[in-house]
C-alpha cells in the first residue's frame, strides 16, 4: 500500500510541474487553493456491548467501575404505595362455622352469640373512632350503604365503566376484579335478599403515621344472586342466567378517614375456611383435524377424534 501511494504522490507531481511550466499566468495570480487528496484510513467497527457475552461470565459493573476510577451510583429499591387505601384486612373476621345453617336458638347457635358478643369489645372501640371523623356513620343504615355500594360495583363491572368502578372499590380491589375478565361476557343480578345485611364487625388501624387512620367494617350479605360467565365464542363457561343462587358474602368496606373527600369504597371478600368449594371453569378447547387442502371440504359426521396414546407415570 505504500508503494501505490509513493506512485500517486509521484505521478500528482509531475504533471501538476509540466501544466504550470507550459501555462502563461500573469503575475498578480495568486497560487490555487490547497490540494485535498483521499487517504483510506483505518476501518472501525461499532461493537455493542451485547454481541460476544453468550457463554462468559457476567462480569460485576460495580467492580469494573470502581477498578476504572469511576463512581458507582446506588441504586435505591423503591416501591410505590398508594395511600388512599390499605394494603390488606386488618385483623379479618373470622365467620363462625355454619353461618346461615344453624338456627340461633340452637345450642350452636348460642354459643356462636355468645362469642360474637365478647370479640365486640374491639369494634365498639373503632366505631367510636370512625364516628368521630365520620359523624354520619351508623351501624343500622350502614350496612344496606354497603349493600348499595356493592351491587353498583358489579353492574359498573359487567358493563366495563371503569370511570364508575373506580369510584366505588379501592385500589387493592379493582385489580381483583377485573383480572381475567377480557374477551369475557358477564351476566350478573341481584334478585333478593334473604336476610337483612349488617355489620359484623369493624377496625380502625393506621398506616405509615400514627394519625393516619383507616375504618374497615365488614358487613354480613346473604342474598338470591345469578351469574353467568361467556367466553370470546358465547360459550358459557361457569353459572347460569336462570338458576339463582343463595350467596352468604362477608364485604369489607373501607374509607381514610383524615382525608375529608374520601368516600366509603368496597375493599375486599372475606372467604371462611369451611366455604364450599367454586364450580369448575368450562374451559373452550380447539379439538385437532385432519390437514385439508383448499378444494377440500371437511366431513365431520364421518371424523373420529384421534385418541391420546397411553403413557406410563407415576407420583
Amino acid at each position: 500500500m505504500a508503494t501505490s501511494m509513493t506512485r500517486t504522490f509521484g505521478a500528482l507531481r509531475s504533471v501538476t510541474y509540466s501544466s504550470l511550466k507550459n501555462a502563461e499566468f500573469p503575475q498578480d495570480v495568486r497560487h490555487p487553493g490547497p490540494l485535498f487528496l483521499p487517504v483510506r484510513t483505518k476501518k472501525r467497527y461499532f461493537m455493542p456491548p451485547a454481541v460476544g457475552l453468550k457463554g462468559k461470565k457476567e462480569e460485576n459493573p460495580e467492580l469494573k467501575a470502581r477498578a476504572a476510577g469511576i463512581v458507582f451510583r446506588q441504586q435505591y429499591l423503591e416501591r410505590p404505595i398508594n395511600i388512599a387505601c390499605s394494603a390488606g384486612v386488618f385483623d379479618p373476621y373470622i365467620p363462625p362455622e355454619g353461618d346461615a345453617r344453624v338456627s340461633a336458638l340452637s345450642k350452636e347457635g348460642l354459643k356462636q352469640r355468645t362469642e360474637q358478643i365478647r370479640q365486640s369489645a374491639a369494634s365498639q372501640l373503632a366505631i367510636r373512632k370512625i364516628k368521630e371523623h365520620d359523624s354520619q356513620f351508623s351501624t343500622k343504615t350502614f350496612a344496606e350503604q354497603a349493600q348499595e355500594i356493592f351491587t353498583e360495583a358489579h353492574n359498573a363491572l359487567i358493563h366495563f365503566n371503569r370511570e364508575r368502578l373506580h369510584s366505588l372499590v379501592t385500589e387493592r380491589c379493582y385489580p381483583e376484579m377485573t383480572r381475567g375478565n377480557r374477551y369475557k361476557t358477564i351476566r350478573w343480578k341481584f334478585i333478593e335478599s334473604l336476610e337483612a345485611p349488617r355489620v359484623v364487625h369493624a377496625r380502625c388501624p393506621d398506616m405509615v403515621t400514627k394519625g393516619n387512620l383507616y375504618g374497615q367494617v365488614t358487613v354480613r350479605m346473604h342474598s338470591k344472586q345469578t351469574l353467568a360467565i361467556y367466553d370470546r365464542f358465547g360459550r358459557l363457561m361457569l353459572g347460569s342466567e336462570e338458576q339463582p343462587k343463595d350467596v352468604l358474602e362477608y364485604l369489607v368496606i373501607e374509607r381514610h378517614l383524615i382525608n375529608p373527600y374520601s368516600r366509603w369504597r368496597l375493599h375486599g371478600k372475606i372467604v371462611p375456611s369451611w366455604a364450599p368449594p367454586k364450580d369448575p371453569v368450562i374451559m373452550t378447547v380447539a379439538i385437532p383435524g385432519p390437514e385439508l387442502k383448499p378444494w377440500e371440504e371437511f366431513d365431520a359426521l364421518n371424523y373420529e377424534v384421534p385418541k391420546p396414546a397411553a403413557v406410563q407415570w407415576n407420583k
